[in-house]
């Protein structure tokens, strides 16, 4: 019996649901302490989950200029329908293991009704791209905020530290430069033929590059040519992506608001409660993309918080409060993205 796209995306929808249910009776803590929390964080809850909707919608703003790349000129992708399959893919990253990419599959089905196959292909391995670049790039300047802030005696940091960031930065510099010749002539081809050198499942993939091989090298020609001959919105694209990790940083800070730090309440002093949010992001992302097989990166969000929030001089009991807000954020917003892939267009 052959699955049709319907029925695959109900699929999706039953494994998401099940993860939430698992996430919600798996909590670190008890639904009244968590009950707690939610009271203790108040109004502020509003904006610390609200923020992501303007982080979605840069995320669908960048996906929809690069949909808009390999499209043909005839086909037509309301904005709406963008950001309800961004939404509805990040739900089922966070939702689901194996690095995070049970999303792509899911948009690429939902895209290709659109344009087709190869061009939603096309479209989804672009964004993952460029989001991913975004991700190293909003890395790097995480590590010079937070070296520029040493510098200047605003944040004291261990010998350890140092090496650590001095180390993130050269294999970050060298995954950009890969990222830059991926770009330059396409990774599809070569990343299939790596792993059809894997056990298990090289036997597959030599059959599915036999099968497709034309489409696989025309979605690397796609790729090169964003980068070659359409520079506007390749950079558009990326802009977009790594603006939305500095609105991310908001979340960070409205919670340490919460908190009573503020720096003094004035602008010097909320610019460097920010600049510290930035910080803090960077090494929880660092952390959490290195255990990114987890479902909603359990383990390496906490720990990335608990490091950053001490490097930082704040209590570690502030990170463990803000990790349990950034756990009822990511249910909220798995459950709305859920919710959405069972609405009509």
């Amino acid at each position: 019996m052959k699955l049709t796209k319907k029925g695959i995306t109900n699929i999706f929808f039953v494994i998401g649901v099940i993860a939430v249910v698992v996430m919600l009776f798996t909590f670190d803590v008890s639904f009244v302490e968590l009950w707690g929390y939610i009271r203790s964080a108040g109004w502020w809850l509003l904006p610390i989950v609200g923020i992501w909707a303007l982080v979605y919608a840069l995320n669908a703003l960048a996906w929809g200029l690069i949909t808009k790349s390999v499209k043909q000129p005839d086909d037509h992708i309301p904005m709406w329908r963008m950001f309800k399959l961004t939404l509805s893919g990040y739900a089922l990253n966070y939702a689901t293991p194996v690095a995070g990419l049970g999303g792509e599959p899911y948009r690429i089905m939902e895209l290709s009704k659109d344009i087709g196959n190869q061009r939603a292909t096309s479209s989804v391995i672009l964004y993952v791209m460029t989001h991913m670049l975004a991700h190293f790039l909003f890395w790097l300047s995480g590590i010079i905020i937070l070296a520029v802030l040493h510098l200047y005696g605003s944040i004291q940091l261990t010998t350890v530290h140092i090496i650590l960031a001095a180390i993130s930065t050269v294999v970050i510099l060298g995954l950009v430069f890969l990222f830059s010749l991926g770009y330059r002539y396409g990774l599809v081809l070569k990343i299939t033929r790596w792993l059809s050198r894997w056990p298990l499942i090289g036997g597959w993939i030599q059959r599915l590059m036999t099968k497709h091989s034309e489409g696989l090298e025309n979605v690397d020609k796609q790729i090169a040519l964003l980068n070659q001959q359409d520079k506007r919105t390749f950079y558009s694209s990326l802009g977009a992506e790594y603006l939305s990790r500095f609105v991310q940083s908001l979340e960070i800070m409205f919670t340490l608001l919460l908190f009573g730090i503020d720096g003094g309440g004035d602008f010097a002093g909320l610019a460097t409660v920010f600049l510290h949010s930035v910080i803090i992001l960077t090494v929880v992302t660092i952390m959490s993309n290195l255990l990114g097989f987890l479902p909603m990166q359990l383990g390496g969000q906490e720990g990335g918080f608990v490091l950053a929030i001490t490097m930082l001089g704040i209590p570690p009991a502030f990170g463990i409060f803000i990790c349990i807000l950034t756990r009822v954020r990511e249910i909220f917003w798995i459950i709305v993205g859920l919710i959405l892939m069972k609405v009509k267009n």
